[in-house]
This record gives C-alpha cells, structure tokens and sequence, in this order.
C-alpha cells in the first residue's frame, strides 16, 4: 500500500493535482481513495461530484471521500470526549468549562490520523492520495501525535495512564466507567504513533511540495521543505504548477513571465535532485474527469504516479573515535535558527517554532550531547561518552 500527500500554500492547486493523480492512477488499475482533509473542500468541485463523510466509488478503481469534521469526531473521539468530560467534572470543573476542556486539542486532525490508521490495517485500497490542507496545517497533522498526547499526560497527572486504577475507583462509586474509557484513549495513542511510523516510512509514504513560480509561494515551499525534513518525512517530488505560455506575454503578462521563469530556475537549483515536474495553466477552471485525465497524463506521461519517484534518508548516525555523530538534513535553514537539547536517549531539536523530538539508540542514554555544528544542510551533532 501507498500514501502520497500533497501539500504547499493555500491556493496553489493541491486539490486539482491530487485529484489528477488519483484518477491517473485509477486508470492504470491501481485501487485508489483520494481523501481531502483541507476543511475548506474543493474536492468535490474538482471532481465535479457530491462526495461524503465515507469513501465512495466515483469511477472505475477511484474512490473518493471528503473530511467532516464533526462525523470523524463523533466516529473516532466521542467516547473519549465523554471521558474527559467525566473525568473533569469529578474533580470539580464547573460544566461549561468541562465541555471546552473535553475538547482535545488536535481532534480534528487527529481524527484524519485514525482514518489512514483504520485503511492502512484493513488495505482495502493500494493507494491513498491525501489532499491536505494548507501547509501549516500539514505540519500541525504530521506532529499531532506526539503533540496530543503531551497535552492529556499534562492534563492526567502520574504515569501515562496510572488513571486507570483510579477509573477503577470512580466507576465503583458512581457507575462511570472511566477505566474502560482510559483503555480505548490508550488504544487511540497507539494507533496514532502506530500511523505516524507508517508516515515517516520511505517504503510507504512519499509527500509532494506543490508550488507556483511566485515568490511568497517559493519561500514557503522551501519552509515546509525544512519542517518535513526536520520530521523525517520522505518528500518525493515537487510540481511546479499554473505556468504561464509564452503567448500569455502578448496579454499584458511580460514582466510576469519574466519574473516567472526567475522562480522556475531557483525552484529547479534549490531542491533538486528531488524529481521537479511542470504543469502549464489550463487557462480555464479545473473541474471533471476530462480536464483532470489530461492533466495526470500531461503531469506524469511515461512517469509511475505511485512509484516512489525519490529516496533520501534525513537522518544519519555514525562511530566516530570520541562517540557517535548524528546528522539531520536541514536544507534552506540558517544556523542561528536552531537549538539544541539532549535528554536521556532523546534528542529535541528545534527549528523556529517547530520542535523535534529524536529518539536515539538507548546506548545513547549514557552519551553526553558534545558540541554540534551546521554545515548546510546538515546539521552534525556530536555525542562524546
């Protein structure tokens, strides 16, 4: 089975290009679900067909399945809610502020997580194309993980999960069965961490940067570019989409053509060898299955769509006579926008406002984080005994 995620600033065509991959690959006879989890849909339009909470057949070996929001919570969370809910009443919270309380942080995105997590085990389909939302939200998604069940450790004091025994307790003086319900949250935090290994597997997951030949576009592909590396995510190609023929010069586009084929070139000097694919604006609005065969066609002509078009390994750790060195690619980042910390086997590696939590080797508990040094775009961290 594959994922391939698209992702790149808002309005850049990541529904459109997904929507045309998956449907390319449908037509070679791969099983394909095409899933959106951009709130703002555009899915539907694309394909020119009503598309709902559940996947649905839309063409021969095509399925196709729009994110609610509110029908994945109540799937996936609302037990948990429920715990959460009890579990803040019984220490006293009023019941206003509870209910806001219930509310994990990252339910939304989280819930995305449990539809790949649930595909993924049933390999139902050999394909999943995921139309992500913004980039921002992407790399929200990619971390949530980690990030939610920091937050309900924080809000449970103790263990992870020594709540149970005190389920225990409360179920037998007031019937809540808060044990039970710690169970299926632990169930879920597994299934999360359990779905974001398969994310950051090469062999499985690859994500496309989507980007137009404009400036704020380019410099936040190349921001997202750094996050993924940073995550250990596997980024397998970038398409460069909308670009202007030369007949458009004749309009009143000169000095747009002009600065256009700029950022071509500094697209192509900046991330290659990463695979860089070109797609020409159709000078219409993209919508049906005509438009969009042509352009999967046109996009990836005698290219596999779900082949894993580029492998790169982010992440190194090496003997060295003193220790160990480990080095991260960090590409596109200045030195002065990271820092550095070592706990225990775990390594925090920070860049900007996001943060990356390493776990090492557990020999490497009783190394101590020497001195650490960028030489771009790698970022080569000593660790001395």
């Amino acid at each position: 089975m594959r994922i391939i995620l698209f992702t790149g600033k808002g309005g850049v065509g990541k529904t459109t290009l997904s929507a045309a991959t998956a449907l390319h690959a449908a037509r070679q006879g791969v099983k394909t679900l095409v899933i959106s989890t951009d709130p703002a849909h555009s899915l539907s339009d694309a394909l020119d067909q009503e598309l709902g909470p559940e996947p649905q057949e839309i063409a021969p070996n095509l399925y196709a399945q729009e994110f609610d929001v509110y029908y994945s919570m109540k799937k996936h969370w609302e037990s948990v809610r429920q715990l959460m809910l009890a579990v803040f009443k019984f220490q006293g919270v009023k019941n206003v502020v509870a209910e806001e309380l219930s509310a994990l942080p990252g339910m939304e995105e989280a819930s995305a997580f449990l539809w790949l997590e649930e595909y993924y085990r049933s390999k139902e389909y050999d394909l999943i194309i995921i139309d992500s939302a913004p980039t921002g939200e992407t790399l929200s998604l990619l971390s949530l993980p980690q990030v939610t069940q920091s937050w309900v450790l924080k809000a449970f004091p103790g263990q992870r999960f020594a709540m149970k025994g005190f389920g225990a307790m409360v179920r037998t003086m007031t019937g809540i069965p808060l044990d039970k319900g710690m169970d299926e949250l632990e169930t879920l935090f597994d299934k999360l961490e359990r779905i974001q290994q398969v994310m950051q597997d090469p062999e499985v997951c690859s994500i496309r940067i989507v980007v137009n030949p404009e400036r704020m576009v380019v410099k936040e592909a190349k921001r997202a570019y750094s996050y993924l590396q940073l995550y250990g995510y596997n980024v397998d190609g970038v398409i460069v989409n909308r670009i202007f023929p030369e007949e458009a010069g004749k309009g009143g586009f000169e000095r747009y053509l002009v600065s256009q084929q700029e950022y071509r070139e500094e697209i192509h000097a900046s991330f290659e060898p990463l695979p860089i694919f070109e797609v020409m604006h159709q000078g219409q609005e993209v919508f049906g299955t005509a438009l969009l065969a042509k352009i999967g066609q046109g996009l990836y002509a005698d290219t596999d769509p779900v082949a894993i078009l580029y492998r790169d390994n982010p992440f190194k750790i090496s003997e060295e006579k003193e220790g160990y060195l480990a080095r991260i690619k960090l590409p596109f980042v200045e030195e002065g926008a990271i820092s550095l910390k070592k706990f225990g086997d775990e390594l925090v590696v920070s860049l900007g406002n996001h943060r990356r939590s390493i776990f090492l080797p557990r020999f490497a508990n009783y190394l101590q984080l020497g001195h650490y040094e960028f030489k771009a775009p790698w970022l080569e961290i000593h660790l001395v005994r």
